[in-house]
């Protein structure tokens, strides 16, 4: 009886929100890892520490938290109390490293937004915060069991980051954040919410001395989750806060702008010589016709004249058979002569434009195609998201992949995504004189997610909408950004040239 209330404590709770920012959107993947030692329906063991979301559904902690479940599975039920929401979940260890003090949990019944590992060079003195859940906080103000079994908010501290170590074969990460027993399992992150470690110990303060935190450290994690064949996102790029990006970007957003407007220019300029060269060579060509009919009919004017001439010395000479056939040969010539003078070209251009050189230029709603879209690192800001290429279909009027719709003004196309079963609202933008493709986004709390919902309401998948469905869907991607945070959490901007 006593297990099952257990369990069904695991079950229900109430849950707090977090703040939105990058430390606040890696928390929302933090869990307390609880474990519960029953044995004949009587409790006699409790125990509890911190760990993360590498995937929805799998938890990365240290191995000593689980050591009993790991030891024990039929006697002890693995808890996982999330942030957010109103539920717990039974956890079951999938993998396990007492060398690297590392476990892997996967929990079925809710999908949590996995951490990304930050693969990038750490220095000594760098910024690093730490969240879980310390012992000590909650001896301090819980009330009963069942505070920790219910969701809430990890705690956060921060301090630097001391240096590398070796201990037992095992690369750690010291680090002067704020850590007590209950972080084990809890994530170390850089400042912007990419985990650099695992902790798992602390140094014990005596008669002054100084507190310092270990972590296992990212080559060990990295290695751990090679070994359990567990996928995980990571990132190598160095960590900049999103204002100097936006700001950056946006400047380099006003000089690719310029750009593009300089070489539409530059393409209507040439396009326009080009389309003048083809009509002077065309005038060339007709004046040097005119010129050559004109020859022909001079050429033979005189040469029906000198025939006609020569009739008469044959008439003088009797050969009146011949000087009549001289008469006549000369005035046909003679005659032709006058007709092709009358005929001859004006000398005017009349070239159809089918016959000029086509504008290279082409127009803001026009289909581009297949495009591959290529990371441009120096304009982006990544904290969990993959940097591989991303392929779009543009069509025509903002249609991409052939079913979704964009909305444009000022030549520029945007969307604004709110999806089902993520936590993530993403404002997408493409910019077909540059050819610059964005995604700006917003790494957002539950109840952010649900207001972003609300808003969006119903939006049909389809291309090629009317007006009145495209001033709906503008008006509900109006609705979505009135209820995001001031600032997103990422940005990463594309360049695209065609796949072909």
């Amino acid at each position: 009886m006593i297990r099952l209330l257990l369990l069904l404590a695991l079950t229900f709770g109430l849950a707090s929100s977090a703040s939105a920012d990058d430390i606040a959107a890696t928390g929302r993947g933090v869990v307390r890892v609880v474990t519960i030692a029953v044995v004949d329906d009587q409790v006699v063991g409790f125990g509890h520490g911190s760990g993360f979301a590498i995937a929805p559904n799998r938890i990365v902690t240290n191995a000593h938290v689980v050591d009993l479940a790991e030891r024990y599975p039929d006697n002890v039920v693995v808890g996982i109390v999330p942030t957010e929401g109103s539920k717990s979940y039974q956890g079951k260890v999938i993998a396990y490293d007492s060398q690297r003090d590392l476990a892997l949990i996967e929990f079925t019944g809710a999908r949590l937004p996995p951490s990304a590992l930050y693969t990038g060079p750490m220095t000594e003195g760098d910024p690093v915060v730490s969240l879980g859940f310390p012992g000590n906080v909650d001896l301090a103000t819980a009330r009963s069991a069942a505070d920790y079994i219910r969701p809430m908010t990890p705690v956060r501290s921060e301090g630097v980051l001391s240096g590398r170590r070796v201990l037992s074969s095992v690369e750690v990460l010291l680090h002067t954040a704020s850590i007590a027993r209950g972080n084990s399992g809890g994530p170390l992150l850089d400042r912007c919410g990419r985990v650099i470690g695992v902790n798992s110990a602390i140094t014990r303060g005596e008669e002054g001395d100084s507190t310092f935190g270990f972590a296992i450290a990212d080559t060990e994690l990295a290695g751990f989750l090679h070994d359990a064949k567990q996928p995980y996102a990571s990132i190598g790029t160095g960590c900049t806060s999103i204002e100097d990006r936006l700001r950056q970007d946006a400047d380099a957003d006003a000089k690719a702008t310029a750009d593009a407007a300089s070489a539409k220019r530059d393409a209507a300029t040439q396009d326009a010589m080009t389309r003048e060269v083809a009509l002077e060579k065309a005038r060339t060509e007709a004046g040097r016709a005119r010129e050559n009919v004109m020859a022909l009919a001079g050429l033979l004017l005189v040469a029906g004249a000198l025939v006609i001439g020569s009739a008469g010395l044959l008439e003088s000479r009797g050969q009146r058979r011949q000087a009549v056939w001289a008469l006549g040969i000369g005035g046909l010539s003679v005659l032709v002569a006058i007709v092709v003078f009358v005929l001859r070209p004006s000398g005017e251009v009349d070239v159809p434009l089918s016959a000029l050189p086509k504008t290279r230029i082409s127009t803001p709603d026009a289909a581009l195609g297949k495009l591959m879209c290529t990371l441009i690192p120096e304009r982006s800001r990544i904290t969990i998201s993959s940097s591989e290429d991303v392929p779009i279909d543009w069509g025509a009027k903002g249609c991409v992949n052939g079913k979704t719709q964009y909305v444009g003004a000022n030549g520029r196309w945007d969307r604004v995504l709110v999806p089902d079963a993520e936590q993530t609202v993403s404002v997408l933008s493409f910019d077909p004189a540059t050819r610059v493709y964005s995604n700006t986004r917003y790494l957002m709390s539950a109840a952010g997610m649900e207001a972003a919902r609300t808003a969006r309401g119903v939006v049909p998948n389809v291309c090629n909408m009317d007006e009145a469905a495209l001033s709906r869907l503008a008006g509900q991607q109006a609705a979505v950004r009135a209820v995001l945070p001031p600032l997103p959490n990422e940005k990463l901007v594309y360049s695209c040239k065609s796949a072909r």
